[in-house]
């Protein structure tokens, strides 16, 4: 049974796995970095939104206040991955033309 432009489709649904790897591979090569507490606290994570780096300057460590330092690494990790999310989201919307494809934002995450 011979379905008409099946294999269109299928060379259309090709090159698109095609162009999603190639992103994805961009997206590990690219970086965003975010900072807390003044810049005290930074992190560099990758555009697929894994944690490559955590810089702490020496003056915020205090051992009896380690609850504002572990407040600083959270809040400046939530936001390196935060930006990672929106590469990855204007990545994926230029792959797509704008349209939205239900889980492919889920690719990077």
């Amino acid at each position: 049974m011979n379905i008409p432009g099946i294999e269109d489709l299928m060379r259309q649904a090709q090159a698109f796995s095609e162009k999603l790897s190639k992103m994805k591979e961009e997206l590990a090569r690219q970086t965003v970095t975010a900072s807390a507490g003044g810049g005290m606290v930074k992190v560099l994570a990758d555009g697929r939104g894994r944690i490559m780096k955590v810089e702490i300057e020496p003056q915020v460590v205090n051992p009896k206040d380690l609850e504002m330092l572990q407040d600083l690494v959270m809040a400046a990790t939530n936001q390196a991955i935060s930006k990672a999310r929106e590469l990855a989201a204007d990545a994926t919307r230029s792959l797509t033309g704008g349209m939205p494809i239900p889980g492919l934002d889920t690719l990077f995450s």
